[in-house]
C-alpha cells in the first residue's frame, strides 16, 4: 500500500457490507492479519474504530469486497498518519457519555449498531462500537439498548475514579432520541419497548438513583455518531475533531 492514492475518509457512505456470497474469496491468514493489527490501532485512533469493527465481521469468509474496504482505511491511515488524542491541560475534570445507534444498519440480519463514547471534560478516555445481540424492533429499542451499554460503562469509570477521590453523581448520558429518554426516565411498559432484554433495564434504576442523568443532544452534537455509521468528509471531520482527535502536524 505504500504507493496507493490517499484518501480522507476511513469508509465511504455506502460502505455498509454484506456477504457478498457470490464474491472471490480472498487469502484467509492475510485478511485476518490486517484486522487484527488495525484492531491493534484503535486502542489509539477511534477514528477508524467503526470501519475496522464493520470489516471485522466477515473475518469468517472474507470476500474480494472486504479486503478493499480494509486496504481503503489503510489509504486513510497514509493520509493521516499524525493523527492522535489529544488531552488538553486544565481541561474541566467532568465525566459525560454519548450514546448513538445505527437501526437494523447490518445488511447480513439487519441488527443494530451501538456507539458510544465516554469523555472527561475534552479528553475521549473510552470508545466503543459494537454490533447488538439481538434485532430491535424499533429505533427506541435500539437506542435505549446502546444507551444501557453507554451506562454500564459510566458507571465502571465513576468507581474507578473514586480510588482516586474523584466522586460524581448525576452523570450526564447524552443520547439523541426522545423515545430512549422517555423510556429510561419514565418506566412504562408500551409496545415499543416491551421486547428490550432485562438487562437493560438496570438503565432505569441509577437513572432513579441519580447516578446517571439521561439528557437529550441534537443529532448534529452527537459524538458518538462517528462510531455507529460511515459518514461523508465533512461530518466525519467535525465529529473527530470535537472528540479531540487532532492532527498534531498541524500544531505549533
Amino acid at each position: 500500500m505504500e504507493d496507493a492514492k490517499p484518501i480522507k475518509t476511513p469508509m465511504a457512505t455506502n460502505g455498509h457490507l454484506d456477504l457478498d456470497e457470490g464474491g472471490k474469496p480472498v487469502d484467509l491468514k492475510l485478511y485476518r492479519s490486517m484486522i487484527g493489527s488495525l484492531l491493534y490501532l484503535t486502542t489509539s485512533r477511534s477514528d477508524i474504530m467503526f470501519s475496522v469493527c464493520m470489516c471485522a465481521r466477515f473475518q469468517a469468509a472474507p470476500k474480494e469486497c472486504h479486503l478493499t474496504t480494509v486496504k481503503h482505511i489503510t489509504r486513510y491511515l497514509k493520509y493521516s498518519p499524525n493523527i492522535g488524542l489529544c488531552y488538553p491541560k486544565g481541561a474541566q475534570f467532568e465525566l459525560v457519555g454519548y450514546s448513538d445507534s445505527d437501526y437494523a444498519g447490518c445488511k447480513v440480519d439487519r441488527k443494530s449498531t451501538s456507539g458510544g463514547c465516554q469523555l472527561l471534560g475534552r479528553s475521549l478516555v473510552s470508545w466503543c462500537s459494537k454490533k447488538q445481540n439481538s434485532v430491535a424492533l424499533s429505533t427506541a429499542e435500539a437506542e435505549y439498548i446502546s444507551a444501557g451499554g453507554c451506562c454500564a460503562q459510566l458507571l465502571w469509570m465513576k468507581q474507578t475514579l473514586l480510588d482516586y477521590g474523584v466522586k460524581f453523581k448525576g452523570i450526564p448520558l447524552l443520547c439523541d432520541n426522545e423515545s430512549a429518554i422517555k423510556i429510561a426516565n419514565k418506566p412504562v411498559q408500551t409496545s415499543r419497548n416491551k421486547h428490550i432484554d432485562i438487562r437493560n433495564h438496570f438503565l432505569r434504576d441509577h437513572v432513579s438513583k441519580d447516578d446517571i442523568k439521561i439528557d437529550g443532544v441534537s443529532t448534529d452534537d452527537q459524538l458518538a455518531d462517528i462510531f455507529t455509521k460511515p459518514l461523508d468528509e465533512s461530518r466525519f471531520c467535525k465529529l473527530r475533531n470535537e472528540l479531540n482527535v487532532i492532527d498534531f502536524s498541524n500544531v505549533a
